[in-house]
């Protein structure tokens, strides 16, 4: 590869990471927020996500989905955190008893073992296929709203669809995640 070539692949790949940090640290920034109580620890998760994200896009990993793939990679590492340092975080999420979306859970404490930890795992497991069934529409303003925190009267500007069909998405991927995660409430 010629010098003056990589130099300006490097320089695209820069601005892209800038525009990748601009785009997504603020959703981000909530999105850990919301699962860690120490904002000093939130915000070294934050600038891991984005180290990972800088190391992949150097060793020339594909990334398709650069947003999802953030939040999937703080998840993780909020997850991390906890296992090691049994953090006051919020990783799991658990249906609400009233049907009408998700709500934080604690995680399982140090004191209830390995099995409390496992079956939250198997719970993130369940709920990351349980997604993954949902028709594209669905699990877009599930993902957007609860995951990400946004509002839908901010999704209902950014997709030009109406609040009252993003409430009707909603509403249908949360009947399908109460039905397919049904068994984890009753353990």
């Amino acid at each position: 590869m010629a010098p003056a070539f990589a130099a300006a692949t490097v320089a695209a790949q820069d601005r892209a990471l800038a525009d990748a940090f601009g785009r997504e640290a603020r959703r981000l920034r909530g999105f850990i927020r919301r699962r860690v109580a120490d904002v000093a620890d939130a915000d070294d998760i934050l600038q891991d996500v984005f180290s990972e994200l800088i190391e992949a896009t150097r060793l020339a990993t594909p990334i398709e989905h650069v947003g999802a793939w953030l939040f999937r990679v703080a998840r993780n590492r909020v997850t991390d955190r906890f296992r090691r340092k049994t953090l006051p975080a919020q990783t799991a999420l658990s249906l609400d008893d009233e049907g009408d979306g998700m709500t934080d859970a604690h995680p399982p404490s140090a004191d209830r073992g390995p099995e409390a930890s496992y079956a939250n795992r198997l719970l993130l497991d369940d709920l990351e296929a349980a997604l993954a069934e949902l028709p594209a529409a669905q699990r877009e303003v599930f993902v957007a709203h609860e995951l990400e925190g946004r509002s839908f009267k901010s999704l209902a500007a950014a997709s030009g669809t109406s609040i009252n069909t993003l409430l009707a998405r909603k509403r249908y991927a949360v009947l399908h995640l109460r039905q397919r995660l049904r068994h984890h409430h009753d353990i």
